[in-house]
């Protein structure tokens, strides 16, 4: 679930608009292959090595991406072996079992499928045809480039990107095959090569058994780790991979450590500040609180508020709130201090971990009017509308971005008009994108996403058909009628109906 956020949040702030080119001229014959769900495993099944787009008609992104994938097909057409790229509209309903398979959040989403789709990667190199040529033709090598001389090393190595070097006295043993393992699963996210001598690469210090030695641009630009086996070997290229302080400013170059920032498992601080006249400041100070937290699972970003007006937006504040230190866990609870000060930092940081702090929780204004229909739920509402009015009811959880959203809505127009004299039923919305929504009862991994709550307390998501008829007699079916309120099977407490609503909400 929080991994699904976090994408959510990654394409909402770190989306970088393309340069469009021209589309192919009027008769060429396109390389991108065109896949659906009657041709998918078919064609996947064929090829040791298939790059696979997930897209929806609508998405800008995917709009600005696909005259640059279809550049970079017709080049990798040509290479030896030739390389395949191919296409599935994600948003087509014929389609969705295979989008849910494949676990996409967001478009466009790109997947790199190896053996006949036996292994599945994330694409995570450029959008811009030279780009995608260059980072799939290092996919399709091996995982380790091997390095004889300073000159390989030269041509691999640079000072501004991460790599990962193993060292070893022979090519064979162990902990060469394990290393071997690792570059292979994590290939898309590093470049890794291997050595017989240390001498070789440009930092570090001599050494003569067996070493994973990690080079890169920030903080301690060398760092060696001597257990080979996968997990510790993985585990340890996370941790070292993500800086004491991400900085998330315009430069892209540095949105590749905000990704992982983001994709990190730890509690996430993240300081908002004026980065041209408040930078030297703040830096000094929230680096120092960043390290005397290093291994203790929270991890620290200091980001500009013009490039992260996005993040602000996110969680509901404003640039006035600024400088504004944030600071969210991994169940999605969310914790902030506004106009802080320097000397502050450290003291509020130590009371969030000693538990002194209490959550943010975002919501819009209750609505003075709410006449319409389908009535507007936000969070501060939540208990009052749902969980305490003595009514049945279907709430619906939207994006306003959503096409499937806005399909429903005359939908659900039309099922609350044909409640609206029965005063027992109650059908509302809540804007997910714009409200926090209470992960305990409710679980939300895409949109729209309907619950349906007894006047009883029963809790049920709604998965059938979205046509009036089936989402009227769903309702109808399991809804309490004002004889079942007085039965004694229905006294129980509020609290015990929201743990029963959990439960089955888990199962």
């Amino acid at each position: 679930m929080e991994s699904r956020v976090w994408g959510c949040v990654l394409f909402l702030f770190l989306a970088v608009f393309l340069c469009v080119s021209p589309a192919a001229a009027e008769g060429e014959v396109e390389k991108v292959l065109t896949l659906d769900h009657s041709n998918f495993s078919e064609v996947v099944s064929k090829h040791d090595f298939i790059v696979v787009e997930f897209y929806a008609p609508w998405c800008g992104h995917c709009k600005s991406l696909a005259p640059e994938y279809e550049k970079a097909a017709s080049i990798l057409s040509s290479n030896e072996p030739p390389i395949v790229l191919a296409k599935i509209d994600a948003n087509d309903e014929s389609n969705r079992e295979l989008a849910t398979e494949f676990q996409i959040q967001g478009f466009p989403t790109i997947k790199i499928l190896r053996n006949g789709g036996k292994s599945i990667q994330e694409y995570k190199g450029p959008r811009d045809a030279d780009g995608i040529v260059g980072y799939l033709k290092k996919q399709v090598g091996p995982a380790s480039t091997e390095i004889k001389s300073v000159e390989d090393a030269g041509s691999l190595i640079d000072d501004n990107t991460i790599f990962i070097v193993g060292v070893f006295p022979e090519f064979s043993g162990e902990e060469f095959e394990n290393f071997t393992a690792l570059a292979e699963k994590l290939r898309s996210d590093y470049a890794f090569g291997h050595t017989l001598s240390s001498k070789f690469i440009p930092r570090g210090e001599a050494v003569s058994k067996p070493t994973l030695r990690l080079l890169k641009p920030f903080d301690e630009l060398v760092v060696d780790f001597q257990d080979f086996q996968v997990d510790a070997m993985e585990k340890f290229i996370e941790e070292s991979t993500v800086p004491i302080v991400t900085l998330w400013a315009s430069d892209p170059s540095g949105h590749t450590y905000v990704s992982k920032f983001f994709n990190g498992g730890n509690d996430k601080a993240m300081l908002f500040v004026n980065l041209s006249t408040e930078h030297d400041a703040f830096q000094s100070i929230y680096k120092d609180v960043a390290a005397s937290y290093k291994g203790k699972g929270i991890s620290f970003l200091l980001g500009d508020i013009d490039a992260g007006q996005g993040a602000l937006e996110y969680f509901g504040l404003k640039v006035e709130q600024a400088p504004l230190l944030i600071i969210q866990k991994d169940n999605g609870q969310k914790y902030l201090n506004p106009n802080i000060k320097p000397g502050q930092i450290g003291s509020w940081v130590k009371d969030y971990a000693n538990g002194l702090v209490k959550p943010f929780i975002k919501s819009q204004p209750i609505p003075e009017v709410n006449d319409e229909p389908v009535k507007v739920a936000v969070t501060a509402s939540l208990e009052d509308m749902v969980f305490n009015s003595g009514k049945n009811v279907l709430l619906e959880f939207y994006a306003p971005w959503c096409g499937h959203c806005q399909k429903l809505a005359p939908i659900l127009e039309e099922v609350a008009i044909s409640f609206e004299k029965d005063p027992d039923i109650l059908i509302a919305k809540l804007d997910a994108t714009a409200n926090d929504v209470p992960k305990d009862t409710f679980d939300i991994r895409g949109f729209p996403t309907m619950y349906f709550r007894s006047a009883t307390g029963n809790l049920l998501q709604y998965d059938g058909d979205r046509t009036k008829e089936d989402i009227t007699e769903f309702i109808q079916k399991n809804r309490d009628k004002p004889a079942d309120l007085t039965s004694p099977e229905s006294q129980t407490t509020k609290s015990e109906s929201v743990k029963e609503a959990s439960t089955k909400d888990e199962l």
